[in-house]
């Protein structure tokens, strides 16, 4: 099974390994480009994105605003609920 694997030669000796790289090897560099090229580069990628519809954004913050509110009181109702029972327990 060690054979199979690499680990010893047919005759049982143990394979010597090639010594691998301290460091991985370099990349190479990649060339810069100027501020005009950068800009045409992410109006390109700003085409390629799914915006979403008027209505779609409108429904989507009643969504967040309502669970807002929600949340908000959920916090509310236990911090008071907690506040008393901590003014009774101390009192």
């Amino acid at each position: 099974m060690m054979q199979r694997q690499g680990q010893v030669d047919a005759d049982g000796s143990p394979v010597m390994r090639k010594e691998t790289p301290s460091r991985p090897a370099q990349r190479p560099a990649k060339e810069r480009v100027g501020a005009v090229e950068f800009t045409r580069q992410v109006r390109a990628e700003l085409r390629k994105v799914a915006w979403p519809t008027r209505a779609e954004v409108v429904n989507y913050s009643i969504v967040v605003f309502m669970a807002l509110i929600v949340l908000t009181g959920i916090i509310f109702g236990l911090d008071y609920l907690f506040g008393k029972a901590v003014i009774y327990l101390f009192k």
